[in-house]
C-alpha cells in the first residue's frame, strides 16, 4: 500500500515537472494578456500613458452602436470566412479525391498544391499584389484579354473576390492532405463489397466514404473557420483592408484602432467581441460534427 502510493506520488510530480514549463508558458503569454485585454476593454487608454479611465461599457456601446467600420468589418469577415470555408473545403475533398484515384505523378502534385501552404502570409500578400498589379497588367498590354485588364484590387467588390481567392489558393494544400489522410483510412473491403453489391462510384462516395471522413471534415472546417475570422496577415499585405474599408476585417480593424488611432481601450473590446464571436461559432460546430460523427 504504502508503495502503491509513494508510487503514484511520484508519478504525479514527474507529470508536474513536464506540464510546469508549458503550463508557466501559456500562462504569461496567453493567460496574462487575455485578462489584461478584458481589464482595458472597461477602460479608455492610448497604450502610451501610464494611467487609464475606467468608462465601464461605453467601449461595448460604441461598438455596437456608433461604429461603421466595425459594422462593415464583421459583415465582411463573416461573408470572407463563409465563402473561404466553402471553397477550401469543396475543393480540398474534390482534389483529394482526384490524387487519390489512379493517376500518375500524385506526389508531384501534393507537394505542388502544399507549397503555398509553407510560405508566409504576408510573403502571399506581397505575391498576390504584386500579381494583380504589375503581372495582370504587362499580361493585358501583351494579348489585350480583358480579365487581365480588370482592377482586382482597385474596385470594392473584385478586392473582396481576390482576398477570398487568394486564401483558398494558400491554404488549399492543407486540407487537401487531412482529406487524403482520411480518404485513405476508408476500409478498402468495404468499398469492395460495395462495388460487388452494384454499388457505383457516386453511390460509394455518399453512402460509404462521406460519413466514414466526418472526423476529417469535422478537422477541416475547424481549421478554415477559426483561421478566416482570425485572418490579418495575408489582407494586410494584400489589400491593406481597401479600397476604403471594403476589405477590413475585424483582427485589421482591431489593429487599425489600437495602434493607429492609438486607442487601445477600445481596441481591447473589439478583441473581447472577436473572442467571443469565435469560442461561439466553435462550440456550435464543435458540437454539431461531433454529432454527427457519432451519427455515422
Amino acid at each position: 500500500m504504502g508503495l502503491s502510493f509513494k508510487r503514484k506520488t511520484v508519478d504525479k510530480l514527474n507529470f508536474a515537472m513536464f506540464v510546469a514549463p508549458a503550463i508557466t508558458l501559456i500562462f504569461i503569454f496567453a493567460a496574462i494578456p487575455f485578462a489584461m485585454c478584458i481589464y482595458y476593454s472597461f477602460r479608455k487608454w492610448n497604450g502610451i500613458g501610464k494611467t487609464s479611465t475606467f468608462i465601464g461599457l461605453d467601449n461595448y456601446v460604441r461598438l455596437f452602436t456608433n461604429d461603421s467600420i466595425f459594422k462593415g468589418s464583421f459583415l465582411y469577415t463573416i461573408f470572407y470566412t463563409i465563402c473561404v470555408v466553402l471553397l477550401v473545403n469543396a475543393l480540398g475533398l474534390l482534389i483529394a479525391l482526384l490524387l487519390e484515384s489512379n493517376i500518375k505523378g500524385k506526389g508531384f502534385f501534393r507537394a505542388s498544391f502544399y507549397i503555398p501552404n509553407i510560405i508566409s502570409l504576408i510573403i502571399i500578400g506581397f505575391i498576390w499584389k504584386f500579381i494583380f498589379g504589375r503581372v495582370f497588367q504587362s499580361a493585358y498590354d501583351a494579348t489585350k484579354i480583358s480579365l487581365f485588364g480588370w482592377s482586382w484590387l482597385g474596385d470594392h467588390n473584385m478586392a473582396v473576390l481576390s482576398s477570398i481567392l487568394v486564401s483558398v489558393w494558400q491554404g488549399l494544400g492543407f486540407y487537401m492532405l487531412i482529406y487524403i489522410a482520411g480518404l485513405q483510412s476508408v476500409p478498402k473491403s468495404i468499398l469492395e463489397a460495395a462495388t460487388i453489391d452494384g454499388a457505383g462510384t457516386i453511390r460509394k462516395f455518399f453512402s460509404i466514404v462521406l460519413p466514414m471522413i466526418i472526423p476529417s471534415i469535422a478537422v477541416c472546417t475547424f481549421y478554415s473557420m477559426s483561421n478566416s475570422l482570425k485572418m490579418f496577415e495575408l489582407i494586410f499585405s494584400l489589400t491593406g483592408g481597401g479600397p476604403g474599408t471594403s476589405t477590413t476585417p475585424i483582427a485589421l480593424d482591431i489593429y487599425n484602432t489600437a495602434f493607429n488611432n492609438n486607442s487601445f481601450g477600445y481596441g481591447s473590446a473589439k478583441s473581447v467581441v472577436l473572442f467571443l464571436l469565435v469560442l461561439l461559432i466553435t462550440i456550435w460546430q464543435v458540437t454539431t460534427l461531433k454529432k454527427r460523427e457519432v451519427e455515422a
